[in-house]
């Protein structure tokens, strides 16, 4: 397709020593590739994983990227800071815009900026779910964020839209308030609207109102990339193209308006340019913490928090006082789905050995099992939780799902003696069924 000048990957579906055929391509064609993470969890109350990190600073140099970007999110909770088990959310879950969430998110960008060979962007996300006795709107929190980081903003005008019609929030007052120097570049994406409610699903088509968010940003700064999410649901290439063609038109509808009006950048306080692009060639400087040193208070009163808010999304334990219980069930049957979903793409077997029984038998097993590890993890753990209650009925099905599970849940590393003999054990139980 002609016009595209770059691409974004995620992260964790690049392995940098087997890159697909179809991204050698690309780059061979001169297009850029940015790795963009969604398993970091910058947000979350521990500090970031060493591995993650370098895994990320791995697929940025296989790729020769410019740069990195990741979500101003958390997606687990649990474990040894709150002494109950982890809990992984599958999803991208909002940071409460509270002082401690601040404090403990502009540290652990610190240190991802310190680990990683090329500069970081941090995308603000689209939710469901708002938390009680926030400080701060969104556009101060990524303020406040890039102002003391340097980080880059990844803004998502989708995630804008959705934030809009799911928690009332003004895209305009947002972008007015947001430090549009530090802009990275911007997301496009397409969702749908259920009962009320906005899901960012990226596989519909990009609506008015987001276009129109576009414009609007395109009025104040101009942006160096604008990317259309679709993950799912690829049109065809004729209507691929009337959406990017859209896209331009809002571009090139806001520039004409910031010729008109001599608007420029609006972030409060705003930097000079020369900032900005001494900032794109590496890792800015960091700027000071808050008074008083340590941050493990705040950790741990914001680890306390996330882990009560997952765990009544994935778990069933009771919701956290202040939350839209209406929402919470909504967002609950959202994880739920969309665990199901992954599940299915990394482990397409299953749907065809269960049949039109996979995706009820699932959902009944997320209501009872929170998901502890990665998809394929869970994929296995689904797999044994299904046969050791004798299921499915059919013993042709049972025996097929008994194969592919003994296949995929091979022993354990040498290091990991006692593992290892537990699913020789578990192995050797379901052999016998």
């Amino acid at each position: 397709m002609p016009g595209i000048d770059w691409v974004e990957v995620v992260a964790e579906n690049v392995c940098p020593g087997h890159l697909p055929e179809s991204l050698l391509r690309l780059r061979g064609r001169g297009v850029t590739v940015v790795p963009h993470g969604v398993a970091l969890g910058l947000g979350g109350a521990e500090r970031p994983d060493a591995e993650r990190l370098a895994a990320l600073a791995e697929r940025a140099t296989a790729l020769g990227a410019p740069l990195v970007t990741e979500h101003i999110a958390f997606v687990r909770a649990g474990g040894a800071p709150t002494a109950s088990p982890r809990l992984e959310a599958g999803h991208l879950l909002p940071v409460p815009r509270t002082r401690d969430a601040l404090d403990v998110l502009c540290e652990n960008v610190r240190i991802a900026q310190d680990a990683l060979p090329v500069p970081l962007a941090v995308e603000n996300i689209a939710a469901l779910i708002s938390w009680p006795g926030e400080e701060m709107t969104e556009g101060q929190f990524l303020y406040e964020l890039a102002d003391r980081t340097g980080v880059r903003l990844l803004v998502d005008v989708a995630n804008l839209h959705t934030n809009h019609v799911n928690r009332g929030e003004d895209p305009a007052e947002a972008l007015a308030e947001l430090p549009l120097e530090a802009l990275a570049y911007v997301h496009v994406a397409g969702g749908v609207e259920r009962d009320g409610v906005w899901h960012d699903s990226h596989a519909h088509p990009v609506p008015r109102p987001v276009l129109d968010i576009l414009t609007d940003l395109a009025s104040r700064v101009s942006p160096p990339g604008v990317l259309l999410e679709r993950d799912e649901n690829f049109p065809e290439p004729a209507e691929l193209e009337g959406e990017l063609a859209a896209i331009r038109d809002a571009l090139e509808k806001g520039a004409s308006e910031k010729g008109a009006s001599g608007k420029g950048a609006s972030g409060k306080g705003a930097r000079e340019r020369v900032e900005v692009a001494a900032g794109a060639a590496g890792a800015p400087a960091a700027r000071p913490g808050p008074e008083g040193g340590s941050l493990e208070p705040a950790r741990q009163r914001l680890a306390l928090a996330q882990t009560a808010l997952l765990s009544a999304l994935v778990a069933g334990t009771p919701v956290p006082e202040g939350f839209d219980r209406v929402r919470m069930g909504v967002q609950a049957r959202a994880l739920a789905a969309k665990r199901a979903d992954v599940v299915a793409r990394v482990a397409p077997e299953l749907p065809v050995i269960l049949g039109a029984e996979y995706r009820s038998a699932f959902l009944a097993y997320a209501q009872e099992q929170p998901m502890g590890g990665g998809y394929r993890r869970d994929a296995l753990d689904f797999a044994e939780h299904l046969l050791r209650a004798g299921r499915p009925g059919q013993a042709r099905a049972r025996r097929e799902l008994r194969a592919w599970w003994l296949e995929r849940s091979g022993p354990e590393p040498r290091s990991r003696r006692p593992a290892a003999r537990l699913a020789r054990a578990a192995r050797r139980v379901l052999l016998r069924r």
